[in-house]
């Protein structure tokens, strides 16, 4: 099949060899395939119809569906005129449910607990037939989770790492997910680009939450709405402090940063703004600087992952500081539960833009500093001046006395920060 498209003048794109390329009457045909299916697009509608032919020719008469809607492997595929793309798999979803042995009939809010990581070694493991549906089930999950449904990732990465041996709580964990997909079964996964030279990507680390205290990486990749190349998976080696873990994340992650970069500089796009936000700033130092950064907590680290220093400099990464509060990756890191769930599930799910969150943080001069008792921007409530009582109580001024981190004691306080800055609370 590449050396017909190849003989009517189309270029396999070297970093996926299911995409292929050609420039017909000034515009980019572009022929996308898995095993025999495939999807053309082009400007010129008659364009389509004619490498179709072509096609055809060599391989007989094709069942061909055109339009804005098309079903594929169970996903239902929306392109709306407004250039976004909507992903869908309702009837899929309520398949899984449907075989699952007990009656869901109740919603979760989240798909899972605060305990989902915990595991606990008096539980009974389940008999062999509940864990082959146990199995099954997951891995019906997993294929819905790396489509559409984005928000289950955590609780799905979580249940893969238990088919071998699932126990009683893996059971009641497996239905909390099926019950919060009952509650949420419209959702969809919406796509979009506001700028295709603009690529944001968000990578963040749960330290030592897994019972072998090693721990877990998420990350994820933007160009404006909803969430590419999401990444949601227990790190392979024990990290030492929570600066390891981030840098390790980082590591993992960066290689589908370069591999995004070079895909789309051979279907012709060029990424002008490449940009990495991370929470952890000690971590962002080791990656920028290397070993010049590293202090005796961190000299053991493997000097493999000193590589991530020479990719920011040859891929042209800006590394940029995002408040733990907008930090989109967290959402693949630990099960979130409650306002800040449902606030990165919109971004992730692109039912909200990701610049309603980068513009917030974005102006804060990467710190939650107020200075001499005034804010810095409007995003910062100002502490009480420095040396009353109340300042004592609400900051601590640092070594030079012209700093006052941040420090909230009110009953309005007591909210996320992300909530307080937000003012919807």
């Amino acid at each position: 099949y590449r050396e017909t498209l190849e003989g009517l003048g189309f270029v396999v794109n070297p970093y996926d060899q299911c995409v292929a390329n050609a420039t017909i009457n000034g515009s980019t045909c572009t022929i996308c395939w898995y095993v025999d299916d495939n999807k053309i697009s082009h400007i010129d509608p008659d364009v389509v119809t004619n490498i179709i032919e072509k096609i055809e020719k060599k391989f007989g008469k094709m069942k061909v569906s055109r339009g804005r809607e098309h079903d594929f492997l169970g996903m239902k595929i929306h392109f709306h005129e407004n250039g976004t793309v909507s992903i869908d798999m309702k009837e899929y979803v309520k398949g899984a449910i449907d075989e699952f042995p007990e009656t869901i009939s109740r919603s979760a809010s989240t798909p899972a607990t605060r305990h989902l990581f915990d595991v606990r070694d008096d539980v009974k493991e389940l008999d062999k037939e509940n864990a082959e549906i146990f199995h099954s089930t997951v891995a019906k999950l997993l294929y819905i989770c790396k489509r559409c449904r984005l928000d289950i990732q955590n609780a799905v990465a979580f249940l893969t790492t238990r088919v071998s041996k699932p126990d009683e709580d893996d059971w009641i964990k497996l239905r909390r997910v099926l019950q919060y997909l009952k509650g949420t079964i419209d959702d969809k996964l919406i796509l979009g680009c506001k700028n295709i030279g603009k690529m944001e990507s968000f990578v963040d680390a749960a330290f030592a939450v897994h019972k072998d205290m090693k721990s877990h990486t998420g990350g994820g990749i933007s160009w404006g709405i909803g969430i590419l190349l999401s990444m949601c998976q227990k790190q392979k080696l024990n990290a030492k402090s929570s600066t390891e873990a981030e840098v390790i994340g980082v590591s993992d992650f960066i290689s589908n940063m370069i591999w995004a970069r070079m895909f789309l500089e051979k279907q012709g796009y060029t990424i002008d703004e490449n940009l990495l936000y991370q929470d952890n700033q000690s971590a962002m130092k080791i990656e920028e600087n290397g070993s010049k950064s590293c202090s005796k907590r961190s000299r053991h680290i493997d000097m493999r992952y000193f590589f991530i220093k020479d990719r920011l400099e040859t891929e042209g990464i800006d590394v940029v500081y995002c408040p733990t509060e907008f930090m989109v990756a967290d959402f693949f890191t630990k099960p979130l539960q409650g306002k800040l769930f449902h606030y990165l599930k919109g971004i992730i799910m692109g039912h909200e833009p990701l610049e309603t969150l980068t513009s917030r943080f974005n102006t804060t001069n990467q710190e939650r500093v107020v200075e001499h008792g005034k804010a810095i921007s409007n995003n910062v409530i100002p502490c009480a001046e420095s040396g009353s009582q109340d300042s004592n109580k609400r900051g601590r001024q640092n070594a030079e006395g012209k700093r006052v981190k941040f420090q909230m004691d009110t009953e309005e306080a007591k909210m996320s920060y992300a909530d307080a800055v937000r003012g919807q609370v």
